[in-house]
């Protein structure tokens, strides 16, 4: 059996002997897609890897996608995430924020001696979202020549999500309608269905982010069991494979535009 974390694909890094993985890097305009994820509580329905599950799929299918017309290669992902705010209920792993920021200038140091042309580093987890920013920065201005970007999946095409989600913002929040239909799409057998159950997002801020597809200018801090009491927070009791099948979808074709991009920009 192969582990899930190496898998068979032709743009996996760990499936791949280190000669393939120097030759892809070499083309002209190769793009290496570190992804970031978490292990941390996702209510009593999903499980801790939700964030990790999904990245990963959403983005080795992107870059597989795109293969044909583009060099690209993705690693393993990075699983523990900046977590702190969910430990209360126990079943989380954690790392530090300048820890997570620090293994993905050590992933990009080590990573780029290949030879790549650009890293993209794609996160699953809303409290990755500071580091991911920061890793960006500090490693592009430190490869100047290489083109660097980071992202968050969920905050892609927003506006197509819109039109398929039945819940209010606020019902796609944590653990919420879209990664509950996401994995009853991708990981069925891991779903709890007995056992769904969400709080609606309540806060006393109307700017800050209040939803997977929706971002605020304003951040503030609370323990998530501030927000529920199981720690789902939104709908997810509107959650369907048959949505998770199409959010899954606008979130591949979007990031493989991202991917394509940056392809073109860094040739």
């Amino acid at each position: 059996m192969v582990h899930e974390s190496i898998g068979a694909s032709d743009v996996s890094w760990a499936g791949k002997p280190y000669t393939e993985v120097v030759t892809a890097a070499e083309r002209d305009g190769s793009v290496l897609v570190v992804l970031v994820g978490s292990l941390e509580q996702h209510g009593h329905h999903l499980p801790t890897s939700t964030d990790t599950i999904l990245v990963s799929a959403v983005a080795q299918t992107a870059a597989e996608r795109v293969s044909n017309e583009m060099p690209v290669i993705v690693t393993p992902p990075v699983w523990p995430g900046f977590s702190h705010h969910h430990l209360p209920f126990g079943g989380t792993a954690s790392a530090d924020n300048d820890d997570l920021i620090a293994v993905l200038e050590d992933v990009a140091d080590s990573t780029l001696e290949n030879g790549f042309d650009a890293i993209v580093f794609v996160n699953g987890h809303g409290g990755n979202a500071a580091a991911i920013a920061s890793a960006t920065s500090t490693v592009g201005s430190t490869y100047p020549d290489t083109e660097v970007a980071g992202l968050t999946y969920f905050d892609l095409g927003s506006d197509r999500i819109d039109t398929i989600r039945d819940s209010e913002h606020g019902g796609a929040g944590h653990a919420g309608e879209i990664e509950t239909s996401m994995i009853m799409y991708l990981r069925p057998e891991l779903l709890r269905e007995d056992a769904i159950d969400g709080t609606e997002w309540d806060s006393a801020y109307d700017r800050t982010r209040d939803d997977l597809t929706r971002t605020g200018p304003m951040s503030v801090y609370n323990d998530f069991d501030v927000y529920s009491d199981s720690g789902a927070v939104g709908a997810p009791s509107l959650a369907s494979a048959e949505k998770g099948e199409q959010f899954f979808e606008i979130f591949v074709d979007e990031l493989a535009d991202v991917f394509e991009r940056v392809h073109e920009t860094s040739k």
